[in-house]
C-alpha cells in the first residue's frame, strides 16, 4: 500500500484548521503555509476534511505492487491464418505504440505457428521494436493448447506489462486459457484503452448490457485485454523497412501438446457480407416496419456501392440474417460512410458503429440518441426519405 499527501502551496492560507484537527502533532503553520512532517504523519485522514480551502490532498493506492518493476513492455498477440497477418493485429500495434510510447518501454509482437519467419517481415513497415517468433510445422492451423503453452513460457521468461489480444474467435478463446494459466486478470471486448502513471491499464468496455462504460484496472501483472476489431486506427505502415529485434521462441511441442486437429477446412457457401471490411454501409432500423421494406435499404446500399447492415431489432424479428448485425453482440465497423436508416440509436448499436468516419442518421424522431453521434440528420420518414434519395443518387 502506498500513500501521499500533499499540502496544496497556491490554496493554504495558513489558517490552523488543519493543525487543530491533526492529533499526532504531525503539522506546523510557518509563514502562513501548513507544513507536515511525514514521520509522524498517521494518514489518518483528519486534516483533508478540516481544510476548508482544499488545500490538502491524500491519495492512497491499496494496490501491493511488490514485482511490478520485473515487468515491463507492451506485446500485441500476432494472431495470423493462411500466411496472413490478422488486421486487427494492425490496430493492436497502432494503440499498442501509443502505450508503450507513454510508458517508454518497447512494442512487441508474438507470432505463433508454421511460416512467421516471413510474416516477421512484414512487421518491419510498421512501429514495432522486437518479434517473438515459435515458427514451427506442427502448428499449421491456431490450436489453442498448445498456443497457450507457447505464449505461457514465453510471458514467464520476458515478463511484458501489457498484452493485446483481438477480440476475435481465436483471441477469445487464448486470452482467458492463459490468463487463467499465469493467474492474471483479463478484461474482454475492450472499446477503449488507456495507460496511467503507475503503469494501470485502463481498459474500458460496454457493461449491464452496455447501459454504461466501464473502466477496468488490472491488480497484477502481466496485464492483459481483448479489443474489439475495427475500434481502433490501425498503425501508419512506413515507406521504407526498418530493423527490428527477432527473438526465436524454443518452447518444445510434444503431439501430446497437441490437443485438436484440424482434418479440413469447409468454406461457407452461403453468401455473406463482409461488414467489417466496407467502405459503405446502409443499416436498417426498427423504423422500416417490415422485412419488406429491406428492399429500399438494399437498394440505398446498392447505389452507393456499399452493403447492408442491421440493428438488432431488426435481426431478432427475423427479417435479416445475423452476420449483418451491428452493435455489441453483434459487428464493430468503421467504414466511411454509415447510414442508420430507422435506428433509434442503443447504445449497444452505437458502441459497434459509433467510430465511423461520417455518420448519416434518418430517423422521424428528431430526440432519438442516433442524433446524438451523427455528422448530419435527416428527421423524417425512412420510407419517404429513403426512396428520396436513391432518386436522386440514380439522377
Amino acid at each position: 500500500m502506498t500513500k501521499q499527501i500533499t499540502v496544496i502551496k497556491d490554496k493554504c492560507k495558513g489558517c490552523n484548521l488543519c493543525f487543530k484537527a491533526c492529533g499526532f502533532g504531525a503539522i506546523t503553520i510557518k509563514d502562513k503555509l501548513a507544513y507536515i512532517d511525514l514521520a509522524k504523519c498517521t494518514y489518518c485522514g483528519a486534516c483533508e476534511p478540516a481544510c476548508k480551502f482544499k488545500a490538502i490532498e491524500i491519495k492512497v493506492d491499496d494496490l501491493d505492487r511488490t514485482g511490478f518493476s520485473d515487468y515491463s513492455g507492451v506485446w500485441v498477440y500476432g494472431e495470423n491464418k493462411d500466411g496472413n497477418i490478422a488486421e486487427v493485429v494492425f490496430e493492436l500495434i497502432g494503440e499498442g505504440r501509443k502505450l508503450a510510447d507513454i510508458r517508454k518501454q518497447e512494442l512487441s509482437v508474438i507470432l505463433i505457428g508454421q511460416g512467421t519467419e516471413k510474416l516477421a517481415e512484414e512487421l518491419s513497415f510498421y512501429p514495432v521494436d522486437n518479434v517473438y517468433i515459435f515458427d514451427n510445422k506442427k502448428l499449421p492451423n491456431y490450436e489453442t493448447a498448445s498456443f497457450t503453452k507457447v505464449l505461457k513460457e514465453a510471458i514467464e521468461k520476458y515478463k511484458p506489462e501489457t498484452i493485446l489480444f483481438g477480440a476475435t474467435s481465436e483471441g477469445r478463446a487464448v486470452a482467458p486459457r492463459l490468463a487463467a494459466r499465469i493467474q492474471t486478470g483479463l478484461t474482454a471486448d475492450c472499446t477503449g484503452l488507456g495507460i496511467n502513471d503507475d503503469g494501470d491499464l485502463l481498459q474500458t468496455r460496454p457493461a449491464f448490457g452496455g447501459n454504461i462504460m466501464a473502466t477496468i484496472l488490472c491488480r497484477k501483472r502481466p496485464q492483459m485485454a481483448t479489443v474489439r476489431p475495427h475500434v481502433m486506427l490501425k498503425a501508419d505502415k512506413f515507406k521504407a523497412k526498418k530493423n527490428i529485434k527477432k527473438i526465436t521462441l524454443g518452447t518444445a511441442i510434444n503431439d501430446s501438446d497437441i490437443l485438436v486437429k484440424c482434418l479440413e477446412f469447409i468454406k461457407e457457401t452461403k453468401e455473406n457480407v463482409n461488414l467489417a471490411e466496407a467502405d459503405i454501409i446502409v443499416s436498417a432500423g426498427r423504423g422500416i416496419q417490415n422485412a419488406d421494406n429491406l428492399k429500399l435499404v438494399r437498394e440505398l446500399a446498392d447505389a452507393l456501392g456499399g452493403v447492408v447492415g442491421a440493428s438488432r431489432s431488426v435481426v431478432d424479428a427475423g427479417w435479416i440474417e445475423h452476420f449483418h448485425q451491428v452493435g455489441q453482440t453483434g459487428k464493430t465497423v468503421h467504414p466511411k460512410l454509415y447510414i442508420a436508416c430507422g435506428i433509434s440509436g442503443a447504445i449497444q448499436h452505437l458502441a459497434g458503429m459509433s467510430s465511423s468516419d461520417l455518420i448519416i442518421a434518418i430517423n422521424k424522431d428528431p430526440d432519438a440518441p442516433i442524433f446524438k453521434v451523427a455528422d448530419y440528420g435527416i428527421v423524417g420518414d425512412v420510407l419517404k426519405v429513403v426512396p428520396a434519395l436513391i432518386k436522386e443518387l440514380k439522377r
